[in-house]
C-alpha cells in the first residue's frame, strides 16, 4: 500500500516546515535576519499507463494516462530578501544598510564573510569589529583620543578630536553585492559566505549604482512577520494531522485485508 509511504513523506515535509517556522520565530529579534521559507516538490511518478499509449486497433490513444504520485520531497529552504524596519539606537558604531549590499568581514581563518548586521564594536586597540569580534574589511582603527565617530551614508568614517575643529577621515567602509543573494551559505552569527550558486562578490561603495546606503545610529530589524509565521504554523500542523489520518486509514484497510476469511 503506497499510501503509507506517501503520507509519511507528507508528515516529514510538514515537520521540516515547522522546523523552519520555529527558526524564524526564534530569530524575530535578530538584527538583519531574513525569514526562511520551506519549499517542496512532488516526487517522481509511477507510470501505470503512459499518456499517448495506443489502446485500440484504430489508433485510439490514452489522453491522460495513469500517473501515480509517490509523495513529496524538500526542494529548498528559500530566503525572503526583504528590507527590515530601521530602529534608532543612537550608537556611534551602529549602522543599518538601506537597500542591497553586505558588509565584508574577515574571519580568523582569513576567509571573507558577509553580513547585514551593523551592530559594530571596537576592540581595545580601536579596531572596528562585529559583535562577535570579527574585523570589518578593510580594517579601520579608531584612535584612543577620538571624541566621537561619524559614518556618512557613503561609508566614510571620520573621527572628531578635542583639539581639532575639522574631523579626520579614518577609512572607507565598502559593500559587496551578489548576483544571487539567495545562494549565499549561512554559517551563523549573522554571517554568510559565497558559494558557486551565489557567484563572486562585486565590491563597491555605498550609494553607488545598485548599492544601498548606510545610516549611522540605526540597526535593521528582522523581517519576520509573527502573524504570518503563526498562520503557517497552524497550516503545517493541520497538514501533519491529515497525513497522519491517511496512515491510520491505510492501516485499518490493511487490517481489514488480513481479517478476510
Amino acid at each position: 500500500m503506497r499510501a503509507l509511504t506517501i503520507a509519511a513523506s507528507g508528515m516529514s515535509a510538514q515537520q521540516m516546515r515547522v522546523e523552519v517556522i520555529s527558526n524564524n520565530l526564534a530569530n524575530m529579534n535578530t538584527t538583519g535576519y531574513d525569514a526562511r521559507r520551506a519549499e517542496f516538490a512532488d516526487l517522481h511518478y509511477q507510470q501505470l499507463a503512459s499518456a499517448g499509449t495506443i489502446t485500440a486497433a484504430d489508433g485510439s490513444v490514452l489522453p491522460t494516462g495513469v500517473q501515480l504520485g509517490l509523495g513529496v520531497r524538500p526542494a529548498a529552504i528559500g530566503v525572503a530578501l526583504t528590507q527590515g524596519a530601521l530602529s534608532q539606537t543612537g550608537g556611534d558604531l551602529d549602522i543599518a544598510i538601506e537597500g542591497r549590499g553586505y558588509l565584508e568581514v574577515t574571519l580568523p581563518s582569513g576567509q571573507s564573510a558577509y553580513t547585514r548586521d551593523g551592530s559594530l564594536q571596537r576592540t581595545g586597540d580601536g579596531l572596528i569589529v562585529t559583535a562577535n569580534g570579527f574585523a570589518i574589511a578593510p580594517g579601520i582603527t579608531i584612535p584612543d583620543d577620538a571624541r566621537s565617530v561619524s559614518i556618512t551614508s557613503e561609508g566614510e568614517v571620520y573621527a572628531y578630536f578635542a583639539n581639532a575643529v575639522e574631523p579626520e577621515m579614518l577609512g572607507q567602509l565598502n559593500m559587496s553585492l551578489f548576483s544571487n543573494e539567495k545562494g549565499l551559505e549561512a554559517i551563523g552569527s549573522n554571517l554568510f559566505t559565497e558559494t558557486e550558486a551565489s557567484g563572486q562578490p562585486l565590491g563597491g561603495t555605498p550609494g553607488e549604482d545598485g548599492f544601498g546606503t548606510l545610516r549611522q545610529g540605526y540597526l535593521e530589524d528582522s523581517s519576520v512577520d509573527a502573524v504570518r509565521e503563526v498562520t503557517e504554523l497552524i497550516e503545517a500542523q493541520r497538514g501533519y494531522e491529515l497525513n497522519a489520518k491517511v496512515i491510520t486509514a491505510a492501516d485499518q484497510m490493511l487490517a481489514a485485508t488480513t481479517q478476510v476469511r
